[in-house]
């Protein structure tokens, strides 16, 4: 089962793999989270239906997301037990509090209003209603708070002392506010918004292109490009803060990142848009870049100076490569993120946002580059982290259980694939086909469907919030092409 590779390189494959497929699901959750408070808002504020049909659509991916979320979640935890126990004795102190601390503010937070966001229509009050809701979406900023605080403590440890071995606080205040969490944190939520307002974008881009012109999907489209706008420009402005961090607190990775392998002593260094590193020569093998442009981005300064990778031991560096092509492929999707979101100006300048089936083909393309991005930009922060578990205090292999083997660690990746492929593939199957029905106006749904105005059917269990046969080929919407056009 071990493939020929080593316990430590299946645990992090593992790991990778498990965290992977879960970060996708919640950042959906705290994006679209959100928006559900934005939508519940406007309503209360303008009473237009529109508003509460939209909120009833998309609780039903929420809820999707949520749910999956917090199952591949509990995975991972049970990780540090079987495969990192050694990190877990040795960092545990830290680490261990911090998670718990999301548990008890966040993760009970969410469960003690969830039920009545999902359930509570026409059984509260609006205000108590929109209350719950507003609750879910801080909460789930709570969780990303606690989650990115105790990765960015491995990033950029700090309030630490080492007894016998043994990592323990000794400032809570600096391990929490550890010097690259405000920029991580910032990086993480705009991400997050990013990725729910493409997935909004590209849901209603599809309605567009298949011929529906309703109030529903023109809202969706125009709401949520208006967010793309926003988080993809404010993400360029905190990248920038953070790669400056990152130069400060982790320079081998920043080098990697850059592609960077002798130090610019006496000359400015280029931005390279394409190398091909080769780490066994330190020398890219291939490169094209851009003058100065490296030192003016890196440093403000059109001469400033970046440590190379060839001032580090090879054994500290990371995998070039990988963090070379991952952040570019982040930045990449950004920038299109950013030219997308400037196009839908022209466009509404124009008067012609809704009718450019080029554009909403553009969009539909861009709906799933969030996750990609997203992806590539954790890809870039752990990769580029290595070979540290906790940056300049414990390697990675440091961290592995002693008695693990790498037979027993092929069997249990072999078993996460084939049932994360299973279960979670069923459920990403299950949005789509959600996202493909598109929303429905309350009056265009059967009686039995809709239980009395505003009302959701009373559920048994959290997913029956999500009622939709999505096997049936005949939408409720397909009825909202022929009515309700601007």
């Amino acid at each position: 089962m071990s493939l020929g590779l080593t316990a430590l390189e299946l645990a992090r494959i593992q790991f990778a793999f498990t965290v992977s497929f879960h970060i996708i699901f919640p950042a959906t959750s705290i994006g679209l989270a959100c928006f559900l408070a934005v939508l519940e808002w406007k309503w209360l504020r303008t009473q237009d239906p529109i508003y509460k049909d939209l909120f009833k659509y998309w609780i039903k991916i929420f809820a999707v997301a949520f749910g999956m979320g917090v199952v591949s979640g509990v995975v991972m935890s049970y990780q540090f037990g079987t495969n990192w126990s050694e990190f877990s004795r040795i960092a545990g102190s830290i680490t261990g509090p911090l998670l718990t601390y999301e548990v008890l503010s966040a993760f009970f937070l969410e469960a003690g209003f969830l039920g009545i966001m999902l359930f509570g229509w026409g059984r509260v009050s609006p205000k108590a209603h929109f209350f719950a809701t507003l609750m879910v979406a801080i909460g789930t900023c709570i969780s990303m708070f606690w989650i990115l605080s105790s990765n960015s403590w491995m990033q950029t440890p700090q309030g630490f002392a080492i007894e016998n071995g043994i990592i323990v606080p000794t400032d809570w205040w600096a391990i929490v506010f550890n010097p690259s969490f405000p920029y991580r944190f910032a990086h993480m939520a705009t991400a997050a918004f990013l990725v729910s307002s493409l997935l909004v974008v590209g849901t209603a881009g599809w309605h567009l292109l298949k011929g529906r012109r309703d109030t529903l999907v023109k809202k969706s489209f125009s709401m949520g490009l208006w967010m793309v706008l926003i988080t993809s420009c404010l993400q360029v402005v905190i990248g920038d803060h953070h790669g400056l961090n990152t130069l400060k607190h982790q320079p081998a990775k920043l080098a990697a990142i850059e592609g960077h392998w002798e130090t610019n002593r006496d000359h400015a260094m280029p931005l390279l848009l394409f190398a091909i590193p080769d780490m066994q020569n330190e020398r890219n093998a291939v490169e094209f870049g851009i003058p100065h442009l490296g030192s003016l981005i890196l440093t403000h300064s059109m001469d400033g100076q970046v440590t190379g990778l060839k001032d580090f031991a090879a054994e500290d560096r990371p995998n070039v490569p990988i963090v070379f092509w991952s952040f570019r492929v982040m930045v990449s999707l950004g920038m299109l993120m950013v030219l997308l979101s400037l196009i839908a100006l022209w466009l509404r300048k124009q008067g012609s946002l809704y009718e450019s089936s080029w554009f909403h083909k553009f969009a539909i393309i861009m709906g799933p580059t969030g996750y990609v991005t997203l992806l590539a930009g954790w890809v870039t922060t752990e990769v580029g982290r290595q070979p540290w578990v906790v940056y300049g205090v414990m390697r990675t292999r440091d961290g592995l259980s002693h008695s693990v083997t790498a037979d027993q660690v092929g069997l249990s990746l072999l078993i996460f694939v084939l049932v994360y492929t299973v279960v979670f593939g069923s459920g990403i199957y299950y949005m789509l086909k959600l996202i493909k029905t598109g929303p429905a106006f309350l009056d265009s749904l059967a009686p039995e469907e809709t239980a009395g105005l505003g009302h959701f059917k009373t559920p048994l269990r959290p997913l029956s919030a999500v009622d939709e046969m999505i096997d049936d080929e005949t939408s409720t919407t397909d009825q909202n092409k022929e009515k309700h056009h601007d």
